[in-house]
């Protein structure tokens, strides 16, 4: 006698529900062209920590009102996408208030970030950051502030279209003790970006600052500078990484004074220091 066994069959709503729950693949990509060039930034903090085994290297130089900034920085991931740790080692050819030439270190940056939010149709990412600052500058040639400092940055950014993302910005930075003074700083800002293919990107940057100075007789000077900036970037997929270059020309606007036209040069090489899994 030949036993028979029935065996149901799936019900096609039950199938949907169980493979929206499998784990998806490392190797899928957000397929939006917008997606495929991001924490790219020049003046607009991107809310994107890096995934998992990807570092990224960051140098650019700034010349604005006849001075000249150079920066470079390194983000890690620590652990995963979740927490990542960075620092800035910026580097300046200025003239001082005495209008004589100086060079040197400025303030080194040691940066937290925390991934908050994940970007997903409805909700932006959002990467909250604090920041020590350590006075590695030269207070009386005027590369550095001279006292230990902190900073908050609360960078927002979101695709709302295949082509075009937008990305906001709002920061404190607070020094403890800078000739018996305690200036603080606030900043406000946001971008949008418009992606013409994977590859190439058309930026404009705009940022508000609420700067806070120290003068001679040892009192706090506020003064409020707005900058717009237009600019491109191009990325370079290579078997080693994603190398990215790109080119801004910063206006600077504050009252009273002259615009302030600048060059922003950036390179970025994104790669994964850890053996990819087979």
């Amino acid at each position: 006698m030949r036993c028979r066994f029935s065996v149901p069959r799936p019900q096609p709503l039950a199938l949907s529900l169980f493979l929206l729950t499998l784990p998806a693949s490392a190797e899928e990509k957000d397929p939006r062209t917008a997606a495929s060039v991001q924490d790219n930034s020049f003046l607009i903090e991107e809310a994107y920590n890096h995934e998992a085994g990807v570092v990224q290297h960051i140098v650019t130089l700034r010349r604005q009102n006849r001075d000249w900034f150079f920066n470079f920085t390194q983000e890690w991931p620590i652990g995963g996408q979740t927490h990542q740790f960075s620092y800035g080692l910026p580097y300046s050819w200025i003239r001082n208030d005495s209008e004589q030439r100086v060079r040197g270190l400025g303030d080194v940056q040691l940066n937290y970030r925390f991934q908050a939010l994940m970007e997903s149709d409805s909700v932006p990412a959002f990467a909250p950051r604090l920041s020590w600052i350590l006075p590695t500058g030269d207070k009386e040639k005027g590369t550095g502030v001279g006292s230990h400092g902190v900073q908050v940055s609360l960078p927002v950014s979101k695709i709302v279209s295949d082509r075009v993302t937008v990305h906001g910005n709002a920061g404190v930075t607070s020094y403890f003790n800078v000739d018996g003074q305690r200036p603080t700083s606030y900043n406000l800002g946001g971008s949008v970006i418009y992606a013409v293919n994977r590859d190439f990107n058309l930026m404009l940057e705009s940022l508000g600052e609420w700067t806070e100075t120290v003068n001679e007789l040892r009192e706090i000077e506020r003064e409020f500078r707005y900058t717009v900036s237009p600019g491109f970037r191009q990325a370079f997929n290579l078997d080693a990484g994603q190398l990215v270059v790109g080119v801004a020309a910063p206006v600077g606007l504050v009252n009273g004074k002259r615009p302030d036209y600048g060059l922003f040069l950036y390179l970025s090489f994104e790669h994964n220091f850890l053996p990819k899994k087979k």
